[in-house]
């Protein structure tokens, strides 16, 4: 197994100003990188043509891609009626956002998807969504769902639902296996019409938890990143770890996503430590070892 895909970064992880992360990214070896794109320097209301232009004239200068921007807005996902208007408006905006500097994805949590498809916050979800898949569509662009909330094949089912591949995936593999304990391989096949970004992620599993404990749900409390890095760095329910030293089984997973026929990003995420650099640096050597083999 060789792989050929493409290798990103998350810049933000380094935690530098916006074009000294993308200038370290370049450095390590990356071929792109995926944004957060919500606010500050980012959101697309602080970014007018000119400013777009510039950027990608910028990242087209050091000879960088964008993978994808992260449009993850927080709180309750698509869960709340009264916050979905706004939420789905500023979606859109950041999707445009990305096509001006060169990618058509954009990353996202949805919220926990209810088990019970009678649940009136399904209905939400899906109406929500909906509306983000075909404007997505529309535009040639994709929404892509994070992975790990909920199994794959209860995402895929949702996912069915929409109508419309405009709604997508970001497979994200060491969160299924901290969080729900789904097999990464076994859930690449599973999604495999909806995968359009990957992530390169390992952790472990070290209890079993409520997801609700995780990553939120509306009546319950909202999803807050910093307390997701709380969690992760305190060992509470899981630990993330770098890629190989943790239960993510890499070979299946790359073997799976070549299976496929993917042939999109994969890209580095480190939510914890405080060497973001070294860790980032031994991960894309990880990567590179795979696409030595032959």
């Amino acid at each position: 197994m060789a792989l050929t895909n493409k290798i990103g970064v998350i810049s933000d992880s380094f935690k530098l100003p916006l074009r000294e992360g993308l200038q370290k990214s370049k450095e390590l070896g990356a071929d792109g990188v995926q944004i957060w794109a919500t606010q500050g320097e980012m959101d697309p209301a602080n970014l007018n043509a000119a400013a777009r232009k510039d950027l990608k004239a910028y990242l087209d200068s050091i000879g960088l891609e964008i993978s994808a921007l992260c449009g993850d807005l927080g709180g309750h996902g698509f869960q709340d009626k009264e916050a979905n208007p706004a939420k789905i408006e500023k979606s859109k905006r950041i999707l445009d956002l990305a096509l001006d500097l060169g990618t058509n994805i954009v990353t996202t949590h949805i919220g926990l998807v209810p088990d019970d498809t009678s649940d009136p916050i399904y209905a939400e979800m899906q109406d929500a969504c909906g509306q983000l898949a075909r404007y997505a569509s529309s535009v040639g662009g994709y929404f892509a769902i994070e992975t790990g909330p909920e199994t794959a094949t209860h995402l895929k089912s949702f996912l069915d639902s929409l109508g419309s591949k405009g709604m997508a995936v970001n497979f994200d593999p060491a969160n299924m296996v901290m969080v729900t304990g789904d097999d990464p391989a076994k859930g690449v096949h599973t999604l495999k019409d909806y995968i359009v970004h990957t992530h390169v992620k390992d952790g472990l599993r070290l209890r079993e938890a409520d997801p609700r404990a995780i990553y939120g749900s509306l009546g319950y409390k909202p999803m807050d990143h910093e307390e997701i890095a709380r969690m992760v760095s305190a060992g509470e329910f899981f630990r993330e770890l770098p890629p190989g030293e943790g239960a993510v089984d890499f070979d299946a997973y790359f073997q799976a996503l070549q299976d496929i026929g993917y042939t999109g990003y994969l890209t580095i995420e480190r939510e914890v430590g405080d060497q973001p650099e070294e860790d980032i640096r031994k991960a894309i050597q990880f990567i590179e070892a795979y696409r030595k083999r032959g």
